[in-house]
């Protein structure tokens, strides 16, 4: 049997992944660390939009930042998020 506290955690996290901006966020920190700027051409959004999504995603543990003089690098905070988006990204290429 799974406790209420960790469904609750994982329901929070599709929650936050339902959103496709936020997603591409996350996507774009897939292949180790970048700035939000480059996140933000990446995705084409604004980076205050940016910012408020790594900030909600960092919430989440679903993104690490490290700080680089004047800049925030992100990347998905470990193997588990980081292999959950793959798995997730070629289970929907399959076809039937």
């Amino acid at each position: 049997m799974i406790d209420d506290a960790r469904l609750d955690t994982i329901a929070a996290t599709y929650r936050l992944l339902g959103d496709p901006t936020r997603l591409r966020v996350l996507l774009a920190c897939l292949d180790g660390p970048i700035a939000v700027g480059d996140i933000a051409q990446r995705i084409d959004a604004s980076q205050p939009l940016v910012s408020h999504h790594l900030r909600l995603l960092r919430g989440a543990r679903l993104v690490r930042g490290e700080r680089r003089q004047r800049q925030v690098f992100y990347a998905t905070a470990d193997a588990h998020i980081r292999d959950m988006l793959i798995d997730m990204l070629e289970h929907a290429g399959e076809t039937d």
